[in-house]
């Protein structure tokens, strides 16, 4: 039955879902291609997170670095769980990419001989990462952004996507409906995108914009398609102390020390090659394990120190100005003058929406969805595998975001026709707001919100045991049931941000599972998945992603598919 006659149908070639810089990249692409394009996203493109990316992003431009260099170091930071064709096809082409980021516009750091500046980051062999000072992605995000607008992209900002129109194995657009005063709408579409970003707002510490809730996950969940690799969650490892505010890789990369109460530089212990510039799974438990040690700083003992204090000051004001700003006004330290206290935060999701190498999502380890493609964090192209290189997740978005775009292109030369949406398609999304909307529980959403993220914090953290994730599972089982006694206090349908958070809590508590139960059943430690009941790699049983697929009572149920191996054979890591 039809719940909302006055359902507006707008009807698009393609229409995408997020605005950073997957998004945008696809939508300037189509539209420069003259493909009417929507890009949907529930707050404005310019404060999309891709602009919290700070550190750099990474191309072999070096003179003594190669492509080549740049895929082993990509797989073996993936713990050899990357697919070794999209590692060779994004680090081919990350040169490229640069040159076409830089003639949309984007202004980055030089060095002495007037190229453009690179340097060092964890689990690298050679200095790649291409910076804009530490402000890489929000120059990235602002030139796209420009020229996209320029092309004429039809943005709907502060539109809250809530549903997807798939049937018979096709994505035919999605269902949203306006923030500003709650009326809902259908982007019927020939091809479909989501670019929507991490689910990172599931842990109490960690880096992420608050609109990072995971939604497009469960979104593609709820109608039976599997997510990938969910149990990968990266930890980065330089978090502000207590907040997880992130301090961007190019502190250790310019030359940070880390230090533990006891004014040991503990690095020498866990990788005494590399250092503070081993991956970010082997920094992160590291700091972590000097914390459950004792040998954390700060009030709660629950930090260390990174100091830059040995650095010309000419280093951190023309290179770090923000990172010092951010210390400044959230910790009252100055690098300049004294170490900062840093933790683990929660930073980035390696899994998420499966995809092909052209970016198509996958209905199966060997099928594919119609008419629908994904990209950036909220996609698994499997470029990351089990643990993300610095550097390489905004690549990853702006290459794989405009490659979607060049094969929706294709697609919609090619004939993929409209299947046309009527209003009952929102029917299932307009009930969703409704039951919120009128339920009168007695649960309140920020106390179930923060339930979540605690649990999650201790129980499904850089470290991890079975008993840690039963008792995790068990709590997300019953905040799932408690969820559906919630109330709201505003019943306005203007700017009503008490609904759009319990949309958003439904979607965080559908992914957590994912997160948990793939965790489960991965008995091993492979990058950001660390057992301490299960220590080491077992190749032999786990060199395979796992795709979990949920059914309507929130049931997980998880087959493997195979990794796509290439020339760099599985090798124990070391650093």
């Amino acid at each position: 039955m039809n719940t909302n006659s006055d359902v507006k149908i707008y009807e698009y070639d393609a229409v995408i879902v997020g605005a950073g810089l997957a998004g945008l990249a696809a939508a300037k692409e189509l539209t420069a291609a003259g493909k009417k394009t929507a890009v949907i996203t529930k707050l404005h493109p310019l404060r999309s997170h891709s602009g919290a990316a700070q550190g750099g992003i990474n191309a072999a431009l070096g003179k003594d670095d190669s492509t080549e260099l740049h895929e082993f170091d990509t797989v073996k930071g993936s713990d050899y769980l990357a697919d070794q064709d999209a590692v060779e096809l994004m680090c081919t082409k990350a040169p490229e990419t640069i040159r076409w980021a830089e003639r949309m516009g984007t202004v980055f750091s030089r060095d002495e001989e007037g190229d453009i500046a690179i340097r060092p980051f964890g689990g690298q062999s050679k200095p790649r990462a291409c910076y804009a000072k530490d402000r890489t992605g929000l120059a990235l995000l602002q030139a796209i952004y420009e020229q996209a607008f320029r092309e004429g992209i039809e943005v709907f900002d502060e539109w809250y996507a809530g549903d997807m129109i798939y049937k018979d194995g096709k994505v035919s657009g999605v269902v949203a409906y306006d923030i500003r005063n709650s009326k809902v709408a259908v982007f019927n579409a020939k091809v479909t995108m989501f670019a929507t970003g991490g689910n990172g707002r599931l842990y109490r510490f960690n880096s992420n914009a608050h609109a990072n809730t995971g939604d497009s996950l469960s979104i593609v969940a709820r109608h039976g398609l599997p997510l990938e690799d969910m149990e990968f969650v990266q930890f980065h490892p330089s978090g502000l102390g207590g907040s997880g505010i992130l301090i961007s890789e190019a502190a250790r990369g310019e030359g940070g020390r880390l230090y533990n109460s006891l004014g040991e530089r503990f690095m020498e212990k866990y990788a005494p090659n590399a250092m503070e510039l081993a991956s970010r799974d082997v920094v992160s438990r590291a700091i972590m394990e000097e914390v459950r040690q004792g040998r954390g700083v700060g009030k709660d003992g629950q930090s260390v120190n990174i100091d830059l204090t040995h650095l010309d000051p000419q280093i951190i004001l023309t290179r770090l100005p923000e990172l010092r700003e951010l210390a400044i006004a959230f910790q009252g330290q100055d690098m300049l003058k004294e170490p900062i206290h840093i933790s683990a935060t929660a930073h980035y999701s390696m899994g998420g929406i499966p995809t092909n190498i052209n970016c198509q999502v996958r209905k199966s380890p060997t099928e594919l969805v119609e008419g629908f493609y994904a990209a950036g964090e909220c996609a698994c192209v499997s470029v990351h595998g089990a643990n993300r290189l610095g550097a390489n997740s905004v690549l990853e978005a702006l290459l794989f975001g405009r490659h979607a775009g060049e094969n929706m292109i294709k697609a919609l030369d090619e004939g993929a026709s409209l299947r046309k949406a009527t209003a009952a398609d929102a029917d299932t999304f307009v009930e969703e707001l409704t039951r919120i909307k009128t339920s009168n529980g007695t649960e309140r959403v920020p106390e179930l919100r923060t339930e979540l993220q605690n649990g999650m914090t201790a129980d499904a953290g850089v470290f991890r045991t079975k008993e840690s994730l039963d008792r995790q599972l068990k709590l997300i089982n019953s905040l799932l049931k408690r969820f559906k006694n919630i109330r709201i206090d505003d019943k306005s349908k203007t700017f009503n941000t008490d609904l759009q958070e319990a949309i958003e809590l439904g979607h965080m508590l559908e992914s957590a599972k994912f997160v948990v139960e793939g965790a489960l059943v991965r008995e091993e430690s492979r990058g950001g998945h660390y057992r301490e009941d299960f220590p080491t790699r077992d190749d032999k049983k786990f060199l395979k992603h796992t795709y979990a697929y949920m059914d309507k009572d929130y049931n997980v149920s998880i087959e493997w598919g195979d990794v796509v191996l290439g020339k760099f054979e599985p090798k124990e890591r070391t650093y």
